[in-house]
């Protein structure tokens, strides 16, 4: 069986069993349309960057960041969903700068010399977009007082939700499907602005894969979209639907990356 993971999104509970929902109906239209081997679930076991890189990848979402800086070759991009929360716009989207409530600080610029929390250095929304908003305010010098590692969006939240933290970057699409479905995660929180904004997180296949299987890809998520048994899911994943973008619509994630190391500031700190 070929693999097929979509972890990107999968909290809080309600969208990962939404994004099950999504497969079922991909895995049963790539059947019919003849593509061999489709796997019955998505596989969880695998940790969401290792299935990248995996030979046998049908499908899977990776973020822009590490696919603008490694992945070219490795996976082929399939499409960019377009999402409906705050702060998306199409297939591009920011993240939110998240603080606590009550506590000082109107602006990002209030928060130098405190505690950041970011979900990974490779990520786009946790770290390079976060980085993109700190390089104009930090002028060459530290930010922050210290920056906390968490592995995820979700660990980031709660870290400033806690007092482990001060601010976070959080991915909007994260960020809104905690305030659609478990809003008391993020009742103690606020957002104190947007970082720019970015192409979302794009659906890949492995590099080998035909120009004849992509289409046939591309096919599956359109009628995805158009599917009106599909529409709990999609709300639950607030999907609107899919574009085709190139790689230079990621390259300007670099661009990104380009500009803080040209302001003297090379990594959130």
């Amino acid at each position: 069986m070929r693999l097929a993971s979509l972890s990107m999104y999968v909290s809080p509970p309600q969208v990962a069993r939404a994004q099950e929902e999504f497969w079922a109906f991909l895995r049963d239209w790539l059947k019919q349309a003849g593509i061999a081997e489709v796997p019955q679930q998505l596989d969880r076991s695998v940790a969401y960057n290792v299935a990248w890189y995996d030979p046998g990848l049908l499908l899977a979402q990776t973020c822009g960041y590490p696919y603008a800086k490694s992945l070219r070759g490795i996976v082929r991009l399939v499409a960019t969903p377009a999402y409906d929360r705050p702060g998306c716009d199409g297939p591009s989207m920011c993240s939110v700068l998240i603080a606590r409530r009550g506590e000082a600080g109107a602006t990002l610029a209030d928060f130098r010399g405190r505690i950041a929390a970011l979900n990974a250095y490779d990520s786009n929304s946790g770290a390079n977009l976060f980085r993109a908003a700190v390089a104009p305010l930090a002028h060459g010098t530290r930010f922050f007082a210290s920056v906390v590692e968490t592995g995820s969006h979700a660990a980031s939240i709660d870290a400033v939700a806690a007092g482990q933290a001060d601010v976070a970057a959080i991915d909007c699409v994260t960020y809104g499907n905690f305030v659609a479905h478990t809003p008391e995660r993020v009742s103690g929180l606020r957002i104190i602005g947007e970082t720019p904004k970015g192409p979302g997180l794009p659906f890949v296949t492995r590099a080998s894969a035909s120009d004849a299987e992509v289409e046939i890809l591309r096919q599956a998520l359109a009628a995805a979209i158009a599917s009106p048994v599909l529409a709990p899911a999609r709300a639950a994943l607030a999907l609107k639907s899919f574009a085709i973008l190139g790689d230079a619509a990621y390259e300007g994630l670099l661009d990104m990356e380009k500009a803080a190391e040209a302001a003297a500031y090379p990594v959130i700190a």
